[in-house]
């Protein structure tokens, strides 16, 4: 039997594939759409079939390889998937806050990041938030590391102007500082 008999021979087989997916998924809609994939892809491939060999076994093995795929995949996405409500974040407070004070500088700053260029706001969020790394950010958002300093620089300048802090570099009347050695 060659490759070019497998669209032919497809019919005759799908009851055992049928059974064979029902076993796998435990579901009768998973397991439709199991030989649904498993077919198509046998019909993509068919010239990987080798000829001489039995066209069921490879047929399992593509239902058997698929599964396994989606069974990762749902793995995956139940990790994942979070039900998210502004309404609750708003109302958690920070653990580490002492005072209802602490709560509103935080809420601020947090409001103060909101506002920041997006370019900006992500690095912002992830270095300083998240905890990472400068080489881990610019590999999440595919720049340079340089580019993530810079951007960071500038959110830090824009929130801090924002909160009343100078810049430790700032000088704005141009004289030395009174303690400095001339």
């Amino acid at each position: 039997m060659t490759s070019d008999e497998l669209p032919a021979l497809l019919p005759e087989l799908l009851p055992r594939l049928w059974a064979f997916a029902l076993r796998l998924a435990a579901d009768r809609h998973d397991a439709e759409d199991l030989v649904q994939r498993a077919c198509v892809r046998a019909l993509e491939r068919r010239h990987q079939w080798q000829p001489g060999t039995s066209a069921l076994s490879w047929l399992f093995s593509i239902v058997h390889s698929i599964w396994i795929d989606e069974v990762r995949a749902r793995q995956i996405r139940g990790r994942s998937r979070i039900e998210w409500n502004e309404a609750i974040v708003e109302t958690v407070a920070d653990p580490a806050a002492s005072d209802p004070s602490s709560d509103l500088l935080y809420k601020q700053v947090l409001e103060a990041i909101d506002a920041l260029p997006d370019a900006q706001r992500v690095v912002m969020l992830l270095v300083a938030l998240e905890g990472l790394s400068y080489r881990e950010a610019a590999e999440i958002l595919e720049i340079p590391i340089g580019t993530v300093m810079s951007r960071l620089s500038r959110a830090r300048l824009t929130i801090g102007t924002q909160f009343s802090v100078p810049s430790p570099h700032a000088n704005t009347d141009h004289k030395p500082p009174k303690d400095s050695v001339r």
